[in-house]
């Protein structure tokens, strides 16, 4: 890193440069635009639905045909991607996450909704078990109720699997099994996906930012035994540099604000396209503060995107997507 030339009062007033709006934008480090934002959205089984999460106010549980008639906002907004988080019925659980690789399921039924209405929309899928098994933990359990790893990745590769058949362009393993990406990447090779993109979510936090989504149908469960401790940072360069290694396309940090170090190390250090998700409990204490007068609502928010911009994120899946999109174009 190159020295930092000695300055010195009044020959150097750094506010010069602040002086002017134009000369702030003209200095400006990191910029954040529409291309930046990557919406998530819950769907779920039915017609003509909107359902409201009361953990989550403002997101809504759509049904796929709703969905694809807010694809049309998206799409006009120019927000280029969106992440499809399903929520399963009960009498579809089961402790083989069987419905996670129904070819006819909830997931892939969108997916081929939405290419068809809308085929330059990024479609990105979430590789995991949580909404598919009755107790709620991201993988297959032994009768002692111990996560078997390997048994978890031959479901996760054909859940992996059925959605890149059925649209996908992009499968993000957020599970956090040792050696999902490799198995993943295999399958798709294998089978004439060679474009679909696999966007792993190797630093994955055993954090409870994430509990306000626990309220779309995932049960709020221990997963410290496979999702990482918060307290470490080092362990995420080894797990996103085995990822790459495994054929990983991309990278996820998830929480974002909370791993703000950790986002900046990954893309300084492996300088590969890095993502940031932006999860519910961050979206909550934000929305709380706006809903009482605390903080100002689009200023706030686009802040808080743009420190992700500034951590090295190249993409930011946010809640406040459409909200973003609409202040930045303004």
């Amino acid at each position: 890193m190159a020295a930092i030339v000695s300055r010195k009062f009044p020959g150097t007033r750094m506010h010069r440069m602040r002086h002017d709006d134009f000369s702030r934008r003209m200095m400006r480090e990191s910029t954040l635009t529409v291309e930046d934002l990557i919406l998530p959205v819950f769907i779920q089984e039915g017609d003509n639905r909107r359902d409201d999460i009361p953990s989550m106010p403002g997101v809504e549980q759509l049904s796929i045909d709703q969905l694809v008639q807010d694809a049309g906002e998206i799409v006009a907004l120019g927000i280029p991607a969106i992440v499809l988080l399903p929520v399963i019925d009960a009498d579809h659980k089961s402790e083989l996450a069987e419905e996670a690789y129904n070819a006819s399921g909830l997931i892939p039924r969108a997916l081929r909704a939405l290419k068809a209405a809308y085929p330059t929309l990024g479609l990105i899928t979430d590789i995991a078990l949580a909404p598919y098994t009755v107790h709620g933990q991201d993988g297959i359990l032994d009768d002692q109720g111990c996560l078997l790893n390997d048994r978890t990745v031959e479901t996760l590769t054909k859940q992996a699997l059925s959605h890149a058949e059925a649209g996908a362009d992009y499968v993000a393993p957020s599970n956090m099994m040792d050696g999902h990406i490799g198995a993943i990447r295999k399958i798709l090779e294998a089978e004439g996906l060679p474009h679909t993109r696999i966007m792993s979510c190797s630093a994955r936090y055993a954090s409870y930012y994430d509990t306000p989504a626990f309220n779309t149908g995932s049960s709020p469960v221990d997963r410290a035994s496979y999702q990482m401790d918060p307290a470490n940072g080092d362990e995420a360069l080894h797990e996103a540099a085995m990822d790459i290694d495994e054929g990983a396309d991309a990278i996820m940090i998830k929480p974002g604000m909370p791993y703000l170090d950790v986002l900046y190390r990954v893309k300084q250090e492996l300088r590969v396209p890095t993502f940031v998700y932006q999860v519910s409990g961050e979206y909550v204490m934000h929305r709380a503060a706006f809903t009482n007068g605390w903080l100002d609502e689009d200023t706030v928010i686009l802040e808080s995107l743009r420190c992700f911009k500034r951590a090295g994120a190249d993409g930011i899946v946010t809640w406040f997507a459409r909200q973003a999109a609409q202040a930045l174009r303004a």
